[in-house]
């Protein structure tokens, strides 16, 4: 017979709900891990009692009993599993899996039977129902009656709130069956009463979840969180673990403890309590109880008097009361130096701690992630900028957690850590023939060169290289568009005068003179939409009306100063964030406010903008005659050295003259695609221009004539 039993998928009842998990039976014991919360209930194999094998709603249950009266609960177990637990109950526990039905008659009449932790309301021999005492809140009595309460479970969709039972009058040896039945449900209900003297009370300790400061009672059996709003009774078998975090600064210190079920406050649920500590605070410590209860009930793990950092002593007492570990962080170590990583989480800044068995990031809002949970973690590119990345992790329940701007610097050591722990690590939206495999980054441990970051480092001196080319571009384009004259002066070569020039030069150099004027062209042609960008940038008027700021710029304006004072050297991504959200938490009455100065700013604006477009218009119109004034003095010096270049070309042979006789009429064409000139100045210079083009041709014509 094997030694070890395992089961999957099996379901732990905990006040009222199904918790699933593993189940494994081995010689040791019993041990069922919370695949939710990662808890261990571990039962020794001297403990048991009692096994009881049943039908359930789930399949089939298994129902553990052990010496000190605790119940546990398991099911999910197939009814042909029966036979190999019996087996093993036998071999290695020696224990009869007993089966018992459960009564299903449908009858209010019966006895309640107290046994350990347990009520079950019994029909004969069958059972029909059990109440786990611990779930009971509240118990309360009647005439003939009582009346249980129980705790409010919030991962059921549907919970049992209360039960009433009626309980015959009977006068035996003169006790009060009702009052009887009442102290032995109290014995063992999950009641919480501030009864007697805390053993020690810390004063007016910052909490950030739930938000406040808060007194701290120390009772045996409870933690009491006493605020000015809130109390919050919080009993130490809900505690399931205990952190000590220093923060980035080196100055605080997180303590921040795990809780589940977690305590409530109106709809808000808050699984993690964490306190927030400055280093340089100490506290001297005194117990209320005398030296010898001390050393019977903590075994020398407290004192009576001791003295110390107010998170030391608040982790020691906390550690000795709950009996849990304290977790502090690993090896890890930041490129800072620190412990942690800078990162945000859901749109709000914290810190992400690498521990030895998971992540616990704190603390908007707190999330511990441990590694036997995660099926992948990933590496990818911050969305915004590429000097930092996220980290995403994805648990093999699906849940993904994504921890965005993380400073570029700190990958190197957040993935030599991740190797360390051998955690899988999947890059998804790489290009092809980038992308590594899965198993490469799995096995990769000691390989100290990482294709992402490999990437970045290419990609990144790519786009230097194109910026200092486009820079370079951008210069040789403002060098040559420098002098307006050159510019049109290219214009005008393309289309009439250096062809009429090329074609008149008989010694072969032709090619060359068509050729350049082409290319010069082809780059002004390109370079004139970038030109009149430019221009329209500087075109911008400095004196023109600024325009109105927001309600909320207006009110940010007002407030920055403030919020200043109330969070010193808080930094400016911090200050907008902080502002943010106290606008966002403003009432409606106030941002009426500062909606009314911001309509106020607008109608000034739009005044201003009147009177600021009506004097531009007159300046406008001046400086729009004076240039075309001056463009029409350009044109008439234009059109004269046409008319002196046309006279001396006119001693050339016949069939040059011939061929410029017929390019010649392109200087309209020229004159016509002007786009900066106006209609008037359009309308002149053709004037001047047809009258020299007649002039030309009546000269050459009887030349033609003469030679021939």
């Amino acid at each position: 017979m094997a030694d070890t039993l395992e089961f999957n998928e099996i379901y732990q009842e905990v006040k009222g709900s199904m918790n699933d998990g593993r189940l494994r039976l081995s010689r040791q014991g019993v041990i069922f891990k919370n695949s939710k919360t990662g808890k261990v209930d571990n039962i020794q194999a001297s403990e048991l009692a009692e096994g009881v094998w049943r039908r359930v709603a789930l399949g089939h249950g298994l129902k553990l009993l052990t010496k000190n009266g605790h119940v546990y609960k398991y099911d999910g177990f197939r009814e042909s599993e029966f036979d190999k637990l019996s087996d093993f109950f036998k071999a290695h526990y020696r224990l009869e899996l007993a089966e018992k039905d459960l009564c299903v008659k449908g009858w209010n009449w019966g006895t309640v039977r107290f046994g350990g932790q347990l009520l079950s309301f019994d029909i004969g021999e069958q059972p029909v129902f059990e109440i786990p005492l611990s779930n009971v809140s509240q118990c309360t009595t009647g005439k003939n009656e009582v009346t249980l309460e129980f705790h409010q479970n919030d991962d059921a969709e549907v919970s049992l709130m209360e039960v009433r039972f009626y309980v015959p009058p009977t006068q035996e040896d003169g006790v009060d069956p009702v009052e009887a039945f009442a102290q032995n449900v109290l014995s063992k209900a999950d009641v919480i009463q501030a009864t007697g003297d805390a053993i020690c009370i810390f004063r007016e300790l910052q909490c950030l979840t739930p938000r406040g400061r808060y007194d701290i009672r120390i009772y045996p059996t409870f933690l009491h969180l006493h605020g000015k709003t809130f109390d919050y009774k919080i009993p130490y078998t809900t505690v399931l673990r205990l952190f000590l975090l220093p923060h980035k600064d080196q100055r605080q210190m997180f303590f921040v403890i795990s809780l589940d079920p977690p305590i409530k406050q109106g709809q808000t649920r808050y699984h993690f309590l964490i306190l927030l500590f400055s280093k340089d605070e100490d506290i001297s410590l005194t117990l209320n109880m005398n030296e010898e209860e001390v050393e019977k009930r903590f075994e020398g793990r407290l004192t009576k008097n001791m003295s110390g950092s107010l998170y030391e002593m608040v982790s020691r007492v906390m550690k000795a009361l709950v009996n849990r570990k304290i977790t502090v962080p690993g090896n890890f170590q930041g490129h800072s130096g620190a412990q942690c990583i800078t990162c945000s989480y859901k749109a709000s800044s914290g810190l992400l701690y690498p521990l030895e068995r998971g992540f616990i990031y704190v603390h908007k809002p707190p999330v511990h992630i441990r590694f036997d949970e995660i099926s992948f973690v990933n590496f990818a590119r911050g969305t915004t900028t590429t000097r930092s990345f996220d980290f995403e992790i994805e648990t093999k329940q699906g849940t993904q957690y994504t921890f965005s701007s993380i400073e570029r610097e700190e990958y190197g050591k957040l993935f030599d850590f991740v190797n360390a722990k051998k955690l899988n690590i999947k890059n998804r939206g790489l290009k092809e023939g980038m992308k590594q495999s899965y198993d490469e980054y799995a096995d990769s441990d000691e390989d100290q060169h990482d294709a992402y970051l490999e990437r970045m480092k290419e990609e990144g001196k790519i786009r230097e290289e194109n910026a200092n080319d486009s820079s370079d571009g951008s210069g040789e384009e403002t060098d040559e568009s420098f002098n307006p004259g050159e510019e049109d002066d290219d214009v005008a070569e393309e289309f009439d005068s250096n062809a009429s020039a090329s074609s008149s030069s008989g010694d072969g150099d032709s090619d060359r003179g068509e050729k350049k004027p082409a290319k010069k062209a082809k780059i002004v042609k390109d370079r004139k939409p970038r030109k009149k960008q430019v221009e329209s940038k500087k075109g911008k008027d400095p004196n023109a009306p600024k325009r109105p700021m927001s309600a909320y710029m207006l009110w940010l304006n007002a407030n920055r100063e403030k919020i200043k004072s109330d969070h010193p050297g808080i930094s400016i991504t911090d200050l907008s964030k902080k502002a943010g959200e106290l606008w966002k938490a403003m009432s409606k009455e106030k941002k009426e406010e500062w909606d009314r100065k911001a309509e106020d700013a607008k109608r000034d604006y739009e005044k201003a903008m009147k009177e600021y477009s009506v004097g531009n218009k007159s300046e406008s119109s001046k400086m729009e005659r004076s240039k075309k004034k001056k463009k029409k003095q350009e044109k008439q010096m234009k059109g004269k050295g046409e008319k002196k270049g046309a006279a001396s070309k006119s001693s050339s042979s016949t069939k040059s003259s011939a061929k410029t006789m017929s390019e010649s009429f392109k200087s309209k064409e020229f004159v016509s695609s002007d786009e900066s000139s106006s209609a008037e100045s359009k309308k002149e210079v053709v004037g001047l221009f047809g009258g020299g083009l007649c002039w030309v041709l009546f000269y050459l014509i009887p030349t033609g004539i003469c030679s021939s």
